[in-house]
């Protein structure tokens, strides 16, 4: 009986024995086709990240059509698809990049702007308007220089003479008209002013003071929108948002503005306000004192005449148009002016107070006069130097403009065929 009791327990010991390696083995199997399933969705979305990196760098190579979506060819299987939209959101390009495997979707969406080249980077280009331009005070100009035929001189303005040893710090060449600005930018700031006819009831936003609004750049764009003035205080407005006034639009410190775009004939920006957006205005842009503006930024006024019609006669009003930023206050970024050519215009559209500096691209196709410093490149149009109750033609009095303090990888304002980068990706 004994023998026939372990020989019985032996076979319960086998058979457990059995048993657990049946499991274990089970088990091991289960783990190896999970982590197999796993390695193959983890790559798979690898891949579609890879995808939409590729659906942007396509787009910044190659001419697509503005709003509108391309669907790349990947010579690959049914279950991948790419697709790019482009559009602008403001003066930038702007790209959107879905790719899909399977399941697995992935979408990037980025600014989109122009770089230039490592070497010989533009620092200055003034129109050739028959005219030399003169520098006065303690100007300094440094990169490479575009000046008109009549070249560059030193100038007198109250008793003040130049006081550098050399006129030009680096290389010089001829200039013509001014470079031309991609004409989609021109067009996509014509045609903000009217996209609120175009959206739905749910994309206007009652904004209140004192709260946060935010919205993906992967969704639809939110508008704040009002006939009279609007006063940004104590708001928090983040990403795809739009606010427009038909009058007025005034930002105050207490606002927190990030990547939205604010559009009105006139915009003011109060002293000692913070933040990274663009002002779009048909007027004027004042921008106090104090004031920071991040990469990437920008001020931007396109002049837009006003008619009025008077029995069968048309006559045009005037309006002074023109860019204001005051002391101590830096903007990164751009700082743009769109306007009509006027021989007779005696006056400043672009005004750099002293001791304001902007870090980038100043763009004027009329006059600018300049007392503060230009860390990037200005291209402008004319100068103009008001001094002792005299006005100075393609005059610089006291002003900075060097490229080199620029950063080789700063990408910033679109111009017809040049070369496109990534200036932000966005969320």
């Amino acid at each position: 009986m004994l023998r026939l009791r372990v020989t019985a327990g032996a076979l319960q010991l086998t058979t457990f024995i059995i048993v657990v390696i049946a499991l274990l083995l089970t088990a091991f199997i289960l783990l190896v086709n999970t982590h197999k399933q796993f390695q193959i969705q983890s790559n798979f979305i690898k891949e579609t990240t890879k995808q939409s990196d590729h659906g942007v760098n396509y787009a910044l190579r190659n001419a697509i059509r503005l709003n509108d979506t391309t669907t790349i060819n990947l010579n690959d299987e049914d279950y991948k698809t790419l697709k790019v939209y482009r559009s602008f959101w403001g003066v930038f390009g702007r790209v959107l990049s879905s790719a899909s495997i399977k399941k697995n979707r992935f979408q990037k969406v980025a600014l989109i702007g122009s770089k230039q080249p490592k070497n010989n980077r533009t620092v200055l280009y003034v129109q050739d308007n028959n005219k030399p331009l003169v520098l006065v005070g303690n100007t300094k100009i440094e990169g490479l220089a575009y000046l008109p035929r009549q070249g560059v001189k030193p100038g007198y303005i109250a008793g003040q003479s130049y006081y550098s040893s050399q006129l030009i710090y680096g290389p010089a060449r001829v200039s013509s008209l001014l470079p031309k600005l991609s004409s989609e930018v021109v067009n996509n700031i014509s045609q903000l002013e009217h996209i609120n006819s175009t959206l739905s009831l749910h994309q206007f936003l009652n904004m209140q003071d004192g709260n946060q609004y935010s919205n993906s750049f992967l969704e639809p764009l939110q508008i704040v929108f009002s006939n009279s003035n609007i006063d940004l205080r104590a708001v928090e407005l983040t990403g795809h948002i739009l606010v427009q006034s038909k009058s007025k639009i005034v930002v105050h410190p207490s606002s927190n503005l990030k990547d939205v775009i604010l559009l009105a004939p006139e915009i003011e920006i109060l002293p000692n306000t913070v933040g990274n957006f663009q002002a779009i205005a048909s007027k004027e842009v004042i921008v106090g004192e104090d004031v920071q503006l991040n990469y990437p930024s920008a001020i931007v006024v396109r002049e837009k005449q006003d008619v009025q019609q008077s029995g069968s006669a048309i006559s045009l009003i005037e309006e002074e148009y023109k860019i204001t930023i005051n002391e101590n206050t830096v903007v990164k970024g751009l700082v743009l002016f769109l306007g009509q050519e006027n021989p007779n215009n005696y006056k400043p559209q672009i005004l750099l107070k002293e001791g304001a500096t902007v870090y980038g691209e100043l763009y004027n196709t009329e006059n600018t006069e300049l007392q503060g410093s230009v860390y990037g490149t200005v291209y402008t149009n004319d100068f103009i130097a008001n001094q002792s109750g005299s006005i100075y033609q393609n005059h610089i009095y006291n002003g900075t403009i060097t490229i080199n303090e620029l950063p080789q990888q700063y990408v910033g304002l679109l111009f017809n065929d040049s070369k496109k980068d990534v200036l932000k990706w966005l969320y």
